[in-house]
């Protein structure tokens, strides 16, 4: 019997979401070219418009003034399984780009309602090994939905459209389920219902804006650099995928444990310096065995990224959290926005220097990370400059 706690409701809604947004991604590119004849122009305005939700994030603030955070979580987790239930429907370039931006939508904010509750349910002191629990459960559901595409489209051989149906509709009954069985929990402290900036978060929108930056460019081009540079075909781009699903179900729990035990100053260092020598690696490496264990090491120390957000709930007032989790969902996709089109027009010239540029995120990063207190409070956000 399933606890009735919020805990359990976090991780379950996580693995639903997980398990439908995994099947839509990985069979995305051959359904666009197989059954929508899609180009580079398509696919990439398809890769944009898929953006623009997580950039206006900060609007489920005007959402909460309707809804309250549970509610709007399941409700937005409805949308995303809709949105890819239907897509197999639409095989054209204007359904493709309509169901998209649905299941987008369900997606960004429920990635940011899912925050704010995580931050206001869950202990500090428990909250950085929770998200490592977390990410372990994103990465099994991901594994479900990666062996289920194969047990189904091997065996059972149905179209794209069914696939996209059986998973959408599975993870529609799964929400309506967990709206029935669990009880509305208490929110704690009553969150604001407007967007706001205060200046005493500088530090957390700043490590948020370059920690977007770092992940446009590790999911745009490190992939596209296995492709590109050293020929990796569809199978071990997917193997590759599988192996970083299966290090994270293995290693996430214990990295959330362990930024719990070392703080989240000198987990995010231990991060930035890794990704400093992981990206100057990347615009070196000369064998392909090298490179996908640079991949999968980029990706596992990405988890590190959770000592961001715990830093923010020990500094914040509580009542701030649901708003400025909104607000840095936005921040965190300016570059998502920027980033690729920009970058891309360089990688033409020297891709090189698109991972020099990574190296240098990293490292203003780094230097922001030093201004993180050893035991972040209200009290005290920064080191420097004191009371701001």
């Amino acid at each position: 019997m399933l606890k009735k706690n919020p805990q359990t409701l976090l991780l379950l809604m996580t693995f639903v979401m997980s398990l439908v947004f995994s099947v839509w991604q990985v069979l995305l590119n051959n359904f666009v070219i197989e059954r929508a004849s899609f180009t580079g122009a398509e696919i990439g305005i398809l890769q944009s418009l898929r953006e623009v939700p997580g950039f206006l994030a900060f609007t489920a603030i005007f959402i909460l003034l309707l809804l309250r955070e549970q509610t709007f979580a399941l409700v937005s987790l409805a949308l995303l399984t809709i949105g890819v239930g239907i897509t197999g429907f639409f095989p054209q370039v204007l359904g493709l780009y309509l169901t998209t931006i649905l299941m987008s939508v369900g997606f960004h904010y429920y990635e940011t309602i899912n925050q704010s509750l995580t931050l206001q349910w869950v202990d500090k002191a428990d909250t950085a090994g929770f998200m490592g629990k977390a990410l372990a459960w994103r990465s099994a559901a991901a594994l479900t939905g990666y062996g289920s595409i194969w047990a189904v489209m091997t065996y059972l051989q149905l179209d794209y459209r069914w696939m996209y149906a059986i998973i959408g509709g599975l993870g529609l009954l799964m929400v309506i389920a967990l709206s029935l069985y669990f009880p509305r929990f208490p929110q704690g402290e009553v969150q604001h219902k407007k967007v706001i900036l205060r200046r005493r978060y500088w530090l957390y929108y700043l490590l948020t804006f370059f920690s977007g930056a770092r992940r446009q460019i590790f999911m745009v081009f490190a992939g596209f650099m296995m492709v590109e540079k050293f020929g990796y075909s569809v199978s071990q781009i997917t193997a590759l995928f599988l192996i970083n699903y299966v290090v994270n179900l293995l290693f996430a729990p214990a990295i959330g444990r362990f930024i719990g035990r070392i703080g989240e100053r000198n987990a995010l260092m231990i991060e930035y310096v890794g990704l400093i020598v992981i990206f100057t690696s990347y615009a070196f490496v000369q064998q392909a065995e090298t490179a996908a264990v640079l991949y999968v090491l980029d990706h596992l120390l990405f988890a590190m990224a959770i000592a961001i957000k715990t830093y923010f709930q020990k500094i914040a007032e509580p009542k701030d959290i649901a708003a400025t989790m909104s607000v840095s969902f936005t921040i965190n996709h300016i570059a998502a926005v920027v980033i690729p089109a920009l970058l891309g027009m360089l990688w033409l010239y020297s891709n090189k220097w698109v991972f020099f540029i990574g190296a240098g995120f990293s490292l203003c990063s780094l230097v922001l990370a030093f201004n993180i207190p050893r035991h972040p409070a209200q009290d005290r956000h920064v080191n420097w400059p004191a009371n701001v």
